[in-house]
């Protein structure tokens, strides 16, 4: 059996794989920052896979920390919660 081999986004795809919204994709678009779509055929488009990794990997490198409320997991955090529990349980 032959693997499927991705050669385009659709726009969902895209934004699950940028983690951006098709807003900013269509405004970094517009604004010649993003690669721009390929015409499939009929009212189809795509962005090739190639140049969307190109573009990730040519974005600057962040010299910024993430910031607080990313949603990460904090260190720790679940093993606190879970100690008060276990301690009234006691």
């Amino acid at each position: 059996m032959i693997a499927q081999l991705k050669i385009y986004f659709d726009m969902p795809e895209l934004c699950a794989a940028t983690t951006l919204s098709e807003t900013t994709i269509q405004k970094m678009i517009r604004e010649q920052q993003f690669p721009a779509p390929r015409h499939l055929g009929g009212r189809r488009v795509g962005w090739l896979v190639k140049e969307v990794l190109e573009w990730a990997e040519n974005r600057p490198v962040s010299d910024l920390a993430p910031p607080p409320n990313t949603g990460a997991k904090k260190p720790g955090r679940g093993q606190q919660q879970s100690a008060p529990a276990a301690q009234t349980g006691a």
